[in-house]
């Protein structure tokens, strides 16, 4: 084999190129990929990849996995992101609801009828009690109580999972591929 410029190896000419396969040993680039690679090196003379296993069309394979253990910290990172992702979607959720009731003049419209029952003591207005910088403040408020409480219960179910999974042996999953 001759080497190129970055040091890889290259095929000779009249050697088939390489083909990386999974450990089923089926070809991990698709039919017509091999055939396109192939119709690059066919001019050296390049010998052709069976498309199909001895036996027909492939097997599928499967395997038997134990989830025993999950690292605390690795899930403490995925929950506090998740929840970051949650409480910014939160916040922007409420921010649109309450500009489309701002709009669609829902704070007026309650303010008329509180005022129209005479349950009206000094001026009410709803859209000075329901801000939008109150509603986003209390929001953003929840939110980061949200985080930090989503963060530190994840932390302890994954602590109890380890502690149960030393007993029970953990979850039991079959994977296969299609």
């Amino acid at each position: 084999m001759s080497k190129n410029i970055e040091g890889q190896q290259m095929p000779e000419v009249g050697q088939a190129p390489r083909v990386a396969r999974s450990a089923s040993s089926q070809p991990l680039i698709g039919a017509d990929q091999v055939q396109a690679h192939e119709g690059a090196s066919s001019a050296s003379g390049g010998v052709k990849v069976r498309e199909k296993r001895r036996g027909g069309a492939p097997r599928a394979r499967r395997m038997s996995l134990s989830l025993t253990r999950i690292d605390a910290w690795s899930a403490a990172k995925v929950a506090f992101m998740l929840s970051i992702a949650g409480g910014i979607i939160q916040i922007v959720a409420v921010a649109l609801l309450w500009g489309m009731l701002n709009v669609v003049g829902v704070f007026d419209q309650v303010t008329q009828i509180v005022s129209s029952t005479g349950l009206d003591a000094g001026g009410f207005d709803l859209t000075n009690v329901f801000s939008l910088g109150t509603v986003l403040s209390a929001v953003t408020i929840f939110s980061i109580v949200e985080v930090v409480l989503i963060t530190v219960l994840v932390v302890i179910f994954t602590l109890l999972y380890n502690v149960v999974s030393t007993l029970v042996g953990g979850i039991h999953v079959t994977l296969g591929d299609d």
